[in-house]
């Protein structure tokens, strides 16, 4: 609105009324919501991404098939009959029978478990010693960093699956879960530990950090509580994908006859007995092969979506 005032005759001159908005209130920002922290925007992106909630799926019918397999089949996987070699597929035995006569439905149902539980403490494992020689490096610096260093370039350069075939080969009599965990995990931190050298060199010269540091906090303190919490998300990404090559890693040793023993049931054990029938029936080959790619490729896709969700430069704006 605008009034007119007359300053001489035959002009006319128009002055808009004041308004009675302050700044305060045009600039005034809602401040009562929570801020959202790196996680809260990476969850934000995930729920939105139909590739996660896939591959989620997927991980939590292999755990659950892996923690209970009594759920989905009542066939015990070690009774075999040779009278039923090679049997067709039946309605109580929905993928037939192997060349022992073993029901080949439960034996990749309880395949599961073996190759799971080794993928998960496995990687459990590697991000215990990978993220402990890592962040030691990466904050401390100087001879401890050097020293490290050499250490972690000395294993990384040692064929990760050679000297694992070449380790269980000493330990064949002895061999037992525990031991192909124990195997792949003191070959397999290496990687990890330079993600987290390079992530926490990184980390360590924030601002955050040196507030921390002016507050009198030990040294110790701040790499637990400020800056291992803000370097996880280049690790949580990599073991993910790492757990779905740790399985591989353990179905391509049962494969070979050196990893887990033949009275453990496993995918990589079971393909190993189905490539002698792959021409007459490769039905047999296919099942325990196709659950192994399914449930690797599902950690692959988890740790690309988390990746996507954990990177600000690859969001959607």
């Amino acid at each position: 609105m605008s009034e007119s005032i007359d300053y001489l005759p035959g002009q006319v001159h128009y002055v808009s009324k004041t308004d009675e908005t302050g700044l305060g209130a045009v600039d005034a920002v809602a401040d009562d919501s929570a801020p959202s922290s790196m996680w809260g925007e990476a969850w934000k992106v995930l729920r939105k991404r139909p590739l996660f909630w896939i591959a989620a799926v997927i991980i939590f019918c292999a755990i659950v098939l892996a923690a209970v397999p009594s759920l989905f089949t009542s066939v015990d996987p070690k009774f075999c009959e040779l009278s039923r070699s090679m049997e067709l597929p039946s309605s109580n035995h929905p993928f037939g029978f192997d060349r022992q006569g073993c029901d080949i439905y439960a034996r990749t149902i309880y395949g599961a478990r073996a190759s799971v539980a080794v993928g998960i403490f496995t990687t459990a494992a590697v991000v215990i010693i990978g993220g402990l020689f890592g962040a030691l490096a990466g904050y401390f610096g100087g001879i401890l960093d050097a020293f490290l260093s050499r250490i972690t370039d000395i294993v990384f350069a040692i064929p990760f699956l050679l000297a694992a075939i070449v380790v269980m080969q000493l330990f064949r009599e002895q061999r037992a879960t525990w031991t192909v965990v124990l195997v792949l995990a003191i070959f397999g931190w290496p990687s990890i530990a330079r993600i987290t050298r390079g992530s926490v060199m990184s980390i360590k010269n924030e601002e955050f950090v040196a507030a921390a540091q002016a507050l009198g906090e030990s040294r110790w303190k701040i790499l637990i509580r400020h800056i291992l919490p803000n370097a996880a998300a280049p690790i949580i990404v990599y073991a993910t994908v790492a757990l779905g090559t740790f399985i591989v890693a353990e179905a391509t040793l049962s494969f070979l006859g050196v990893g887990l023993p033949p009275d453990v049931v496993s995918w990589g054990g079971d393909i190993n007995k189905a490539q002698v029938a792959l021409r007459s029936q490769p039905s047999v080959l296919f099942y325990p092969a196709g659950a192994l790619a399914i449930t690797v490729l599902s950690f692959i896709m988890m740790g690309d979506a988390v990746r996507d969700a954990l990177d600000p430069k690859s969001r959607e704006r």
